[in-house]
C-alpha cells in the first residue's frame, strides 16, 4: 500500500486494541522498521480512551511500565505522525487525502462507527489495503471483507472489492 500510495484502514477496536496498534506503530516506526507513514485514530472514542490510559499509568502492570519508560518510546501514544480526529469534518477530509497514510477507526467488525465511511470510500480502490487485526464475527463486513467476497454491502450499498485485505490474527484476543 505504501508503494501504491494507498491507504492503509484499519478497524479496530476502541478500548485496548486501538491504543496496542498505535504502540506497535510507533515501536516498529522508532526501530526503523516501517516507512514514516501518518497515522490517524479516527475514532472520539478511541481518542478519549488514549487520554484515561496516558493519564494513569499507575494502572499499568511493571512490563507496560518498563517498556514506556524506555528512553527510546518517548509517548508512543503521541509521536509525530501521529493524529487523533475528533470531529466529523476532519474525519470526511480524510476521504480526499492522497495516501500512503494509515487509518485506525472503530468499530472493530466493521459494522458501525467512522470505518463504514472509510471503508466505503476505500475498498474499490486497489491502491489500498484493509488491515483486519481482530476477530471478525458471521455475517458482519468485518468477516465478508476477510473472506474476500467480490463485492460487500455497505449503507446498503453494493461496493466492489479491489483492495488488498491482510488478515493479521495475532492481535486478536479469540
Amino acid at each position: 500500500a505504501y508503494d501504491r500510495k494507498g491507504k492503509i484502514i484499519i478497524p479496530a477496536f476502541s478500548v485496548g486494541r486501538t491504543q496496542e496498534l498505535v504502540y506497535v506503530l510507533h515501536k516498529l516506526s522508532v526501530e526503523g522498521k516501517i516507512d514514516d507513514l501518518p497515522v490517524f485514530v479516527d475514532s472520539p472514542l478511541s481518542v478519549n480512551v488514549t487520554d484515561v490510559f496516558k493519564k494513569h499509568p499507575e494502572c499499568f502492570d511493571k512490563e507496560t511500565l518498563d517498556i514506556l519508560s524506555s528512553p527510546t518510546n518517548n509517548d508512543p501514544f503521541g509521536f509525530e505522525r501521529l493524529r487523533y480526529v475528533r470531529t466529523v469534518e476532519e474525519s470526511i477530509e480524510l476521504n480526499d487525502r492522497t495516501g500512503p497514510f494509515i487509518i485506525i477507526a472503530a468499530s472493530g467488525m466493521c459494522e458501525a462507527g467512522r470505518i463504514v465511511h472509510h471503508l466505503a470510500n476505500s475498498v474499490a480502490d486497489p491502491k489500498n489495503m484493509i488491515l483486519i487485526v481482530g476477530y471478525q464475527a458471521e455475517n458482519t463486513l468485518g468477516k465478508k471483507l476477510v473472506m474476500k467476497e467480490p463485492v460487500v454491502n455497505i449503507h446498503g450499498e453494493p461496493h466492489e472489492l479491489k483492495a488488498e485485505v491482510i488478515v493479521l490474527n495475532s492481535f486478536s484476543g479469540h
